[in-house]
């Protein structure tokens, strides 16, 4: 029986290690999870003089230092003054040199976003026209490379540590308490520990260069190390490290005192473990929660410990799993798991997955924010495997469940056999034994007869004196050799024979196929949670769907205006005073909304589309992240339902507002109002 699952096992763990390999050679460094939502000049603008100030703006505040944001001249000469400043939580911008030559310029931008990942990126505008550039821009992004790789092994070394030490740990204090004493289960722990300890220690080595040049000789650098430690991320991460000195303490406890303690003091102490495990468990949880994406966007305050909650779940099932996993497969044949520890866990990883979904669905609408991000966003198809997964793993869960159930029924009557055996063999052992001595006594009668027979012919004077001294020397030497090498075939036997019984008591428990049939369907939810775990690790490092669909936006908007420039800029405003009358739309053409002189028209029609006239209809210009206007226009009347007004400058570049106020009657007006980009 073992020989047969031996080999099944191989090759389902084979097929496990290529679905994760697969996995993480399509994940590709981590994504951006702040995304350039606007620029000023924006991306390929051909403006008539150059700007004093070039502007990003993205969809979360970002930390920068001196060489984030960079400008460079076609020659590939920084124009910059090297000190990029904050203008609106998400707005950064630098000033340029004065007198800027016409051409084609270059932005360079490479920051590290709230939620600690890096985002890179660059884009070309032109002064006057545009020209040739020698500038070559890297197609490495940030965090890629072989740091960056290196970084995402540690990513995922780390969250598989952490469900291993989390998940062990709780498997023995509330299913198996009896398996603190058990060899493989405190290795598979420890060894959570120790992966959990490597993996942070890597990642705060490689994060200065990770976020950074991407270059292996930075991983050295202490001063880089100190401007990661004064970062939210490096302060996690050290967090994390004294929380695991903690944890140590912990499992030594668990496997040292706890495992000698008898069952009484055992269940008093396993309070105290349990309070100070849990304590540990989430503060480890929360050092992801508060500096990943939990701790930026939409309710902050509510989404940390909603995280924490989540992968403490994660951490309990997956990781309770793989160490029942283990126990099943290679504990000892003495101390098998018993059905009752199977049932406990059963109810935890319930409680478990019942959490999972509360949180999971908090966390989905909080990252995606529509019912498209589910399948235009990348976030949202891999939440939707993980989905999958999860169901599947209940599903084969539930087949566990009924194996348990099968295995606590027969557990009574196994025992009550192994009771009539053992009962048996105490009557046989009993006959024999009778017999036995009824032998020993016989032989002995026999012995003491001869020995007398021996002294009566000595005494006659038959035998030799020196003969006999001779032979009984003879006999003393092969007795003392003979007793030591008798006592080393003794010991021989005892060890074959206590091998012979380990290997009987493993054969009778695989025998067993309830037992065997839980062990084929915990192998499966393993294997299965192994793919859900790298599925999770690789959604930690990918753009949210409501991210990702925020920055289309903006590249859509921004494409769509910039097409027209060339052109007219047309802005169709409804509009409602409340009065008789008072419906309609108003058309505003801008031509060609560029920076200088443009023409200005305005329409007004009712809303079948007929062109009316008004009493009055006012524009105003204004540009509020520069602070600029309004700036009015008055336009003239020229025929019904249109007005008109030229030389209307503009005077630079960027997202302007335009505000039309319009009067139906004496006391009825409105002001409405509608952004545009203006080359």
């Amino acid at each position: 029986m073992t020989q047969t699952i031996a080999p099944r096992v191989r090759t389902l763990v084979l097929l496990l290690l290529a679905a994760a390999c697969a996995l993480l050679a399509g994940a590709g460094p981590a994504s951006a999870h702040a995304a350039l939502t606007g620029s000023d000049p924006r991306e390929g603008a051909v403006v008539d003089k150059a700007p004093a100030q070039v502007s990003l703006t993205f969809s979360e505040s970002v930390s920068m230092d001196d060489d984030s944001l960079r400008v460079l001249d076609p020659k590939g000469k920084r124009v910059d003054d090297g000190k990029p400043s904050g203008t609106g939580g998400t707005t950064y911008s630098v000033k340029l040199h004065a007198g800027l030559p016409d051409g084609t310029y270059t932005v360079t931008y490479q920051v590290v976003s709230a939620d600690s990942h890096p985002v890179s990126g660059a884009y070309t505008f032109s002064v006057g026209a545009p020209s040739e550039t020698s500038v070559i821009v890297s197609g490495q992004g940030a965090g890629g490379g072989f740091v960056g790789g290196l970084y995402g092994v540690g990513r995922y070394v780390s969250y598989a540590g952490f469900a291993v030490l989390v998940g062990g740990a709780a498997f023995v204090l509330a299913c198996w308490p009896r398996g603190s004493g058990v060899r493989v289960v405190q290795r598979f722990v420890v060894s959570g520990w120790l992966s959990l300890t490597a993996a942070t220690l890597l990642l705060l080595l490689l994060r200065g260069s990770y976020t950074g040049s991407g270059k292996v000789a930075d991983v050295f650098d202490l001063g880089l190390l100190g401007e990661v430690l004064q970062t939210k991320a490096g302060a996690a991460l050290v967090s994390r490290l004294l929380l695991l000195a903690a944890a140590a303490l912990f499992i030594a406890v668990l496997f040292g005192a706890y495992d000698k303690r008898e069952d009484e003091e055992r269940r008093d102490l396993t309070f105290g473990l349990a309070v100070g495990g849990s304590v540990v468990a989430v503060g480890l949880a929360a050092t992801w929660a508060m500096s990943e994406h939990a701790s930026v966007g939409l309710q902050a305050g509510l989404a940390m410990p909603v995280d924490v909650v989540h992968l403490i779940a994660v951490a309990t099932w997956l990781g309770g799993l793989t160490a029942l996993l283990v126990a099943l497969y290679r504990g000892p044949a003495d101390t098998p798991v018993p059905a009752l520890a199977v049932s406990r866990f059963s109810r935890v990883a319930f409680g478990s997955v019942i959490a999972l979904v509360l949180t999971g669905t908090y966390q989905s609408w909080r990252q995606l924010g529509s019912w498209t991000a589910f399948t235009d966003t990348r976030y949202g198809q891999l939440l939707l495997v993980k989905i999958g997964l999860v169901a599947v793993l209940v599903g084969v869960a539930y087949f566990s469940r009924r194996w348990t159930a099968q295995l606590a029924e027969a557990t009574p009557a196994v025992a009550r056999s192994a009771a009539a055996r053992r009962a048996e063999k105490g009557e046989k052992g009993a006959g024999k034994a009778s017999t036995k001595a009824s032998g020993n006594a016989s032989a002995k009668a026999g012995t003491k007869a001869s020995g007398n027979a021996k002294v009566a012919e000595k005494e006659s004077g038959t035998t030799k004196g020196s003969g006999t001294a001779k032979g009984s020397g003879t006999a003393n030497g092969s007795g003392t050799a003979k007793g030591a090498g008798g006592s080393q075939r003794a010991a021989q036997l005892a060890r074959q024979r206590a091998a012979v019984d380990t290997a009987r008591q493993k054969r009778q428990r695989d025998a067993d196929p309830n037992r065997f049939g839980l062990r084929r369907s915990v192998l499966a939810e393993a294997g299965i949670a192994v793919v859900l775990l790298v599925v999770t690790t690789v959604l930690t490092q990918t753009e949210p769907g409501r991210t990702e669909e925020e920055a289309k936006a903006a590249g859509t908007s921004s494409a769509g205006s910039s097409a027209p420039a060339t052109g007219a800029v047309t802005l169709d405003m409804p509009f409602d005073t409340g009065s008789q009358n008072g419906k309609g739309v108003v058309r505003v053409e801008l031509d060609p909304a560029r920076v200088g002189v443009n023409d200005l028209h305005l329409y007004v029609e009712r809303p079948d589309g007929t062109a009316f006239d008004i009493p009055e209809v006012k524009v105003a210009l204004t540009q509020k992240a520069k602070d600029i206007g309004p700036l009015p226009v008055a336009p003239d009347h020229i025929t019904t339902g249109h007005w008109s007004a030229s030389g209307v400058q503009i005077p630079m570049a960027g997202d302007w507002e335009v505000a039309v106020t319009v009067r139906t009657s004496d006391i009825d007006q409105v002001t409405i109002s509608k952004n545009t980009q203006i080359g």
